[in-house]
C-alpha cells in the first residue's frame, strides 16, 4: 500500500486554486566544505545528471569526488557569496516574489506561487507541500531552464513526480519543458545585451556561453545542444549581428570524456593568444546568476583571457529579476494556465467560495467527515 503524506488531501470547504511552482538547480546552504559536500552528494547522485553505472559511480563519487571537490568548490562559492546568501537563491527568490506579485494582481484570490530547488533548499517537495497546504487543485510547473535537457528539466519532473506520488489527490498538472525560442525571452536577452553595449560600448565579439553536457547525451537524443544554437541564432538576428561578430561555446565541463564543443575556455584562450581586444560574454542558459556565471566566467575565464593576451572580458549579467524577464515569465505562465476555470477573466471567487460551502453542507448530510 502507498504511504500517503496525508489522508485528508481533500476538503469540501476548499475553493479551487491554481498553484505555480518555479524551480531552479539549487545551491549549498553556506560556502563551506560540509554544506557543499551535502549539496554535491545530492546533485551528483542523480542518475539524470551522471549516466554511469550506479555501483561504479558510487565508488568514484564517495571515494574521490566528495573527498577532493567540496573544499575547492567552497572556496569558489566564497568568492561570490553575498551578505544575503547564495546569488542563485537570492535571484530566484526575487524572481518568484515578482512573479507572485504579478499573478496575484491578475488572478486575485486564485493563485499561489512557490519556489523549489532541485537540490538543496528550499526543496521541490517542500515547495509542493506548501502549495498543497494552500489548497491548490491545479498545478503548473516552470523549471527556469530555457533549454531542455534530461539532466535539468527532466530531473525536475522526476522530483515533482516523486513528491506527488505520495499524495492521495494529485492535482491537475501542466509542465513547461522549455522556452528557448519564446519571443519574450529572446527580446529580453537582446535588450540586456544592447543595454550593456549602450553603456560600455560594443566588444569585438560576442560569445554565447552555455553550460556543457557530455557529448553522449546529445548522441542519445537530448535536444539541449540544438536549442542552445537556436537561442543564440535568434538573439544574434535580433541584434543584427553578422556571423563573424558572434560565437557559441559550452562551459563547465568535468572529467575526461568528450563534452559538447567548442569549449568556452579553449575559445577564449585562442582569442586571447590572437590578441583580441574586448570580448563580451553572455550566458543565456542561466536564468539567474550563479557560480558558473559569476565565478567561472566573470572571474576565472576573464583572468585566463587576459593572461593569454586579450584585453578585457566583460560578462553581461543574467536576466535575473529584470522587469522584461519578469514580464515574459508571467506572460508565459498565464498562457499555460489558460483553459483552467480559475484563470478565466470572468471567474468569480465569491461564487466559487459559496459553492464550496454548499458542497460541504451536502457532503455533511451524506455523512462525510472531511
Amino acid at each position: 500500500m502507498p504511504r500517503f503524506v496525508s489522508s485528508s488531501d481533500y476538503r469540501h470547504t476548499d475553493t479551487p486554486k491554481l498553484g505555480v511552482l518555479l524551480t531552479n538547480l539549487g545551491t549549498p546552504e553556506a560556502p563551506k566544505a560540509g554544506p557543499v559536500r551535502r549539496y554535491l552528494r545530492e546533485f551528483l547522485s542523480d542518475p539524470r545528471v551522471v549516466e554511469v553505472p550506479r555501483v561504479l559511480w558510487w565508488l568514484i563519487l564517495n571515494c574521490v569526488i566528495l573527498v577532493i571537490r567540496p573544499r575547492r568548490s567552497a572556496e569558489a562559492y566564497g568568492k561570490i557569496w553575498s551578505d544575503e546568501g547564495s546569488p542563485l537563491l537570492v535571484h530566484a527568490q526575487a524572481q518568484c516574489d515578482a512573479v507572485e506579485q504579478r499573478l496575484k494582481r491578475d488572478l486575485p484570490g486564485r493563485v499561489e506561487v512557490s519556489l523549489g530547488m532541485r537540490y538543496g533548499r528550499p526543496a521541490i517537495g517542500m515547495a509542493l507541500r506548501e502549495l498543497k497546504k494552500a489548497g491548490i487543485q491545479r498545478l503548473l510547473v516552470l523549471p527556469l531552464y530555457p533549454q531542455y535537457s534530461a539532466s535539468t528539466t527532466g530531473s525536475t519532473f522526476d522530483a515533482v513526480s516523486t513528491e506527488l506520488k505520495k499524495w492521495r489527490w494529485v492535482p491537475d498538472l501542466r509542465f513547461i519543458a522549455r522556452y528557448h525560442d519564446e519571443p519574450g525571452y529572446i527580446a529580453a536577452l537582446a535588450a540586456s545585451i544592447q543595454e550593456h553595449w549602450d553603456k560600455h560600448g560594443r566588444g569585438e565579439r560576442l560569445l554565447f556561453s552555455f553550460h556543457g553536457l557530455p557529448q553522449k547525451y546529445l548522441d542519445k537524443g537530448d535536444p539541449y545542444h540544438c536549442q542552445c544554437h537556436k537561442t543564440a541564432r535568434l538573439v544574434a538576428e535580433s541584434l543584427d549581428l553578422p556571423e563573424a561578430r558572434w560565437h557559441l561555446a559550452f562551459q563547465s565541463r568535468v572529467g575526461a570524456e568528450p563534452w559538447l564543443k567548442p569549449y568556452t575556455d579553449e575559445v577564449l584562450q585562442e582569442w586571447g593568444q590572437a590578441g583580441m581586444g574586448v570580448v563580451d560574454v553572455v550566458c543565456p542558459g542561466f536564468s539567474a546568476d550563479c557560480l558558473e556565471t559569476l565565478e567561472e566566467i566573470a572571474m576565472q575565464n576573464a583572468e585566463m583571457f587576459e593572461e593569454a593576451g586579450g584585453k578585457s572580458l566583460r560578462y553581461i549579467d543574467a536576466l535575473n529579476e529584470r522587469a522584461d524577464h519578469i514580464d515574459f515569465l508571467t506572460q508565459l505562465i498565464m498562457r499555460n494556465l489558460a483553459g483552467w476555470p480559475e484563470a478565466a477573466t470572468g471567474y468569480d471567487t465569491t461564487l466559487a467560495a459559496s459553492e464550496a460551502v454548499a458542497s460541504n453542507e451536502r457532503a455533511r448530510k451524506m455523512g462525510s467527515k472531511i
